[in-house]
């Protein structure tokens, strides 16, 4: 029997039964720009990154089954310029500031504007004033960098055990909280251990006494662009 396959750009990229679009390009090591997405995780879709063009039309390759003979497009100036909008939009309405940020060089979201191209935020900054907690001994929650992907609260939840993290109310008011009575880490059972600890894209969760002891020109995404890195494997971080 013959290997279902469907196209990507225009390569043929084999699938198992049952997997997305996502998961079959990653096993192909093509890469599909995406934020929310993590492969130890259940698909979200939150980020709309990854929507690809499937026969035409517009879909989220996060969550689409992959089906013999998918005519998928995903690198075309038409999508990456939706993409760059979006980035855009993600940039101004939390405060990063890549030549400070002690996640630069190992941030997902920055990585994917320079793969992207992004030469301007475009839009005005929103400068949102969301507070620190640096409550708990070995972690420090910097709010102002949370780009509402879920995969900490994802993480904690499904395989942590543990709920620490929820996005609480809706639209435009929609924020990341700890799941502690006081709102601080220091009071969750929150460790080093968790998966959680280790899924932010940017610079939200911090472990202490680290920061920069990798200097900035040698981080992951300085080195070699997002795009040609290895694609990470279930339970890897």
């Amino acid at each position: 029997m013959s290997e279902a396959t469907f196209t990507l750009d225009g390569k043929t990229i084999p699938f198992r039964e049952g997997q997305t679009i996502m998961q079959a390009a990653m096993a192909a090591a093509a890469y599909i720009p995406r934020l929310c997405y993590h492969p130890g995780l259940k698909p979200h879709g939150s980020c709309k990154l990854c929507t690809v063009k499937v026969n035409g039309r517009h879909t989220a390759s996060c969550t689409y089954q992959a089906q013999p003979g998918l005519a998928v497009e995903s690198d075309t100036e038409e999508l990456n310029g939706e993409r760059r909008s979006l980035l855009q939009m993600l940039f101004v309405e939390g405060n990063h500031f890549c030549p400070s940020c002690e996640a630069s060089g190992n941030c997902q979201l920055q990585a994917t504007a320079y793969e992207l191209k992004m030469m301007t935020p475009h839009y005005d900054h929103f400068f949102p004033d969301r507070p620190v907690d640096a409550s708990h001994p070995e972690y420090l929650l910097d709010f102002n960098r949370c780009i509402l992907c879920s995969l900490c609260v994802r993480a904690s939840r499904d395989v942590d055990g543990k709920n620490v993290f929820a996005l609480a109310e809706r639209g435009i008011k929609t924020r990341l909280i700890v799941n502690a009575e006081s709102g601080l880490l220091a009071d969750t059972n929150f460790s080093a251990d968790d998966m959680a600890a280790h899924v932010c894209p940017v610079g939200v969760i911090l472990r202490k006494r680290t920061g920069f002891s990798v200097p900035i020109g040698q981080r992951t995404y300085d080195i070699n662009p997002i795009s040609a890195l290895p694609q990470p494997k279930a339970g890897e971080s």
